[in-house]
């Protein structure tokens, strides 16, 4: 395994929104998914693994990053990414609406939109991450997915 990954993600609950049991849950699945596999080089690194703290001040996403030898903080302005998040959000829903009682067609087609939301989104999280913390697609789509888990509100 790649030293340059995250080893550990938390989130600072006192500067995230409230969230339900099911949000909870949500982040905690995509944090484990998230730390399971990724690939995560922050720019001036020498080499990992990383701890990552997420927090939300001022209205930017907070990556704060410690590994050995290293400890650097970005900021990330969430509001290039709210349209994508919220639109994401509610297909997703759709989606779980969907598995209620549709076709398998409709359920398909609105699957199709969901995963190309989220690539949509994991590809404008990598870009805003540029210059900052190198990271690959897939490590893109999990750390979207985690974002995505922030915004919820119980």
């Amino acid at each position: 395994m790649s030293e340059h990954r995250l080893s550990s993600v938390e989130l600072d609950a006192a500067t995230l929104p409230a969230a339900t049991a099911e949000i909870e849950h949500e982040r905690r699945v995509a944090i484990f998914d998230l730390v399971e596999k990724n690939s995560f080089r922050p720019v001036g690194a020498g080499g990992g693994p990383y701890r990552l703290k997420l927090s939300l001040i001022d209205g930017r996403l907070v990556f704060d990053i410690a590994g050995p030898g290293f400890a650097r903080a970005h900021g990330l302005s969430l509001n290039p990414m709210n349209k994508t998040v919220k639109d994401y959000i509610g297909i997703c829903d759709s989606y779980y609406e969907a598995l209620r009682g549709t076709s398998p067609a409709q359920i398909e087609a609105v699957d199709m939109g969901r995963r190309g939301l989220h690539n949509e989104g994991a590809e404008l999280l990598k870009a805003r991450l540029d210059g900052k913390i190198a990271i690959d697609h897939e490590t893109a789509r999990r750390l979207f997915t985690l974002v995505t888990a922030l915004y919820r509100r119980g």
